[in-house]
This record gives structure tokens, C-alpha cells and sequence, in this order.
């Protein structure tokens, strides 16, 4: 019975850790967002090279293009690479051409093959072929707003910054995978990163949007160097940052897609996610384990003396989580699909736990439509066999 006992108390005690884990990520939340809106940015306005490396179209192509053609900035071109001529992305970059006759859009079309992540080798071609020192790296799924440029490129007044990134906001479909998939986002991943952000500071990108400079990426060891990287977000933001230079989150958020997807299509996106981030930061990964209230508090309400005790843990869970939410996701990032479904966070919360568990096992991801094998973060294909997409490819 004493056995029993303190197997109980530690449990209870280790469910009070996600608690405490959505309290701090909120104030997180509320530092970050409460200073950067206040803070006034330089007006320092180099010109820059937009980097796209695409692949195929989703439901929103055109407008995410153009997004990048309507910058208020003074000087700027934008780059798209892709793999084929016969992508389905051509003629809708042929049409932003037409569209937008003042702007420099080139079209670059193949890379030289430095590994086996194609997006990397499109962007180790397009960073050799720009005009401009500062670039501009962005997935084909992405929106801006006007402003975009001026905010992310401002930081860069000061030689230390290495890297800019931004949070993102989902624009998701109406289908249950792509909301989870952007409340997910928006909600839980985002506040890990401001929480990672307030204690340690950022040595890491998020692949939305990332700023940095042909001389930091010399620094870092090029693109070729993560060329085989299935993380190359998270690589180019970490290299940088070894390399001596600063990683600051941006108060610029940016929007990406969700389209509509196939409950097998979810699974494959977000157990790619979920292995990826254990390949590249296994003690961060286990450790995520005390971010995940829903199934602690589960198990708190079972193991408790009384009901009160275990109803007590399950109601906190619920408001804490929806504070977070809220905090992050929508005071935060605007993301819409949070700000409208908040229902859907506990079934998100237990669909996250099952994937967790299934990314503590195996070394196999399915990225395009093609199956590779991951060792120590380096990716090498082993099946060309066409399955079904999560997200559809932007690269």
C-alpha cells in the first residue's frame, strides 16, 4: 500500500508539470509579443533576394505569389527554382510575370545535386545566382503581408544578427486534418518556441519565413553543407547560430496553408514532424512528455484519492490549455482556425499524444511522396513509390 501510495503522488506531482508548462508558456507569450509590438524597428532597407524553392500548387497558389510582388520596399527581386518545366507551378508563376511587369521575377529551373533534400539543393543554386546580399527564404505555401520585408530585414542594422524567422498563421480548409494541423501550430508548437526563446534564446528557424545573408551562410558552411538534411529549417537557423550569429524571432507573422488532406496523409505529416524533431533534438523530444496535459490529467483523475482531486486536474488542464491557446494563438500569431474552433484542442492534444508515441520508434519518414530513412538527422530515399501527401509539397 505505501507502494501504491507513492506511485500516486508521483504521478499527481508529474501532472502539475504541463500545468505549470501552459502558465509560463502564456507569460512567455506575454512578454514577447506585449515588447515587440511596442518596439520600433530601423529604417534600414538593403536590398534583398526573395528565395522560393517550389514544387506543385495548393488551393491558394496565385495570392501567395502575389503576396510577394505587393512588398513596400524599395528594391527587391524574387526567385522561384523549380525541379521540372512541366511543375504545376510554372504557369502560375508565368502569370505573376504578366500580372506584375515592374517586378524582377526570374525562373530558375533544376540544381545541381548536393544531397537528397531537393528543396536545399534549389536554394543552394538560387543563393549563388542572386543580385543581392540579404535573402529571403520562403515555402511556396506562404502569404505576406505589405510590410513583410521591412520587418524582417530591419534587424539586420545591427552585424550580429545571424538569421530572422517568423511565427506563422494557419489558413486552413475546412477538414479535420488541416485544423488540427493549425491549431497544433498555433497553439502547442509556438509556445515551445517562445518558451525556448525566454529561457535560452533562439538557436534554431522556423521554415516559413527565414531572413539571413550570403556572408552568414558562408559562415555556417553553405547550403551544400545541410543538403541531406530532412530538418534544413532547423539546421540553417542551429549552424548560424554556432557560427556566432544571433537568431531573433520576428513580431511578423506570416500566413501558410493547410489544405484539405486524407486522415493517412495527417498521420505521415505530423509522424514526420514528430521524428524529425526526436532525430535532431532526442533529450528536447523526450522531454515533451511534460507538455502534454491531456493524457496526465487523464491519468491524474484515475489515480486520484478523491473525485474532486481528479476532476480538479482535469478542469485545469482545460483552462490552462485554452489560456495558452488564446495567449499564443490567437492574441499572439492571429491564427484564425484557433480563434474559431477552440473545441477542437483536446482532440488535437490526445491526436499529438498518439503521434508522440509513434515518433519515439522507427527512422522512416514520407516527405513528397517519397520514403527515406533517417540517420542522425541526414535523410537518404529508399522508395520512390508515390504515397499520399500531408500538407501538399512546397518544395
Amino acid at each position: 500500500m505505501h507502494a501504491q501510495a507513492l506511485w500516486r503522488y508521483a504521478i499527481l506531482l508529474a501532472a502539475v508539470a504541463p500545468l505549470a508548462y501552459y502558465l509560463l508558456a502564456s507569460i512567455a507569450a506575454w512578454r514577447f509579443f506585449s515588447r515587440e509590438r511596442a518596439r520600433q524597428i530601423p529604417a534600414f532597407t538593403p536590398p534583398v533576394s526573395i528565395l522560393k524553392a517550389v514544387r506543385g500548387t495548393d488551393f491558394a497558389t496565385f495570392e501567395n505569389y502575389a503576396s510577394f510582388c505587393r512588398q513596400n520596399y524599395p528594391e527587391y527581386e524574387i526567385i522561384f527554382a523549380l525541379n521540372d518545366a512541366e511543375d504545376g507551378a510554372a504557369p502560375i508563376i508565368q502569370r505573376l510575370i504578366k500580372e506584375f511587369p515592374r517586378q524582377k521575377i526570374r525562373v530558375l529551373i533544376g540544381a545541381e545535386d548536393f544531397g537528397a533534400n531537393r528543396k536545399v539543393n534549389k536554394l543552394a543554386r538560387m543563393s549563388q545566382e542572386a543580385r543581392y546580399e540579404t535573402l529571403a527564404l520562403s515555402d511556396g505555401d506562404v502569404r505576406v503581408s505589405p510590410n513583410y520585408l521591412r520587418e524582417v530585414v530591419a534587424p539586420f542594422s545591427s552585424k550580429q544578427i545571424g538569421a530572422v524567422t517568423s511565427f506563422y498563421a494557419g489558413v486552413a480548409q475546412q477538414n479535420l486534418g488541416a485544423e488540427l494541423e493549425a491549431i497544433g501550430a498555433a497553439s502547442d508548437f509556438f509556445a515551445g518556441v517562445l518558451m525556448a526563446n525566454w529561457m535560452e534564446g533562439i538557436h534554431f528557424a522556423l521554415g516559413a519565413s527565414i531572413v539571413t545573408t550570403k556572408t552568414w551562410l558562408v559562415k555556417m558552411g553553405g547550403f551544400a553543407s545541410i543538403a541531406d538534411m530532412l530538418a534544413d529549417d532547423y539546421e540553417l537557423g542551429n549552424r548560424i547560430a554556432s557560427a556566432g550569429g544571433t537568431v531573433l524571432l520576428s513580431r511578423e507573422i506570416v500566413w501558410t496553408m493547410y489544405p484539405a488532406q486524407t486522415l493517412r496523409g495527417f498521420w505521415d505529416h505530423q509522424t514526420r514532424w514528430a521524428r524529425t524533431v526526436r532525430l535532431c533534438r532526442p533529450a528536447s523530444y523526450f522531454g515533451l512528455i511534460f507538455t502534454h496535459g491531456l493524457p496526465w490529467a487523464v491519468l491524474a483523475f484515475l489515480v486520484a484519492p478523491t473525485i474532486p482531486i481528479g476532476v480538479s486536474f482535469l478542469v485545469a488542464y482545460l483552462l490552462l490549455r485554452l489560456l495558452v491557446a488564446w495567449t499564443v494563438g490567437v492574441w499572439g500569431v492571429h491564427d484564425d482556425t484557433v480563434r474559431r474552433k477552440p473545441w477542437l484542442i483536446p482532440l488535437r492534444d490526445a491526436a499529438n499524444f498518439v503521434v508522440w508515441l509513434a515518433g519515439l520508434f522507427g527512422d522512416r519518414v514520407i516527405w513528397g511522396g517519397v520514403q527515406y530513412v533517417v540517420q542522425r538527422g541526414r535523410m537518404s530515399p529508399i522508395s520512390a513509390d508515390r504515397v499520399s501527401a500531408g500538407k501538399s509539397p512546397a518544395t
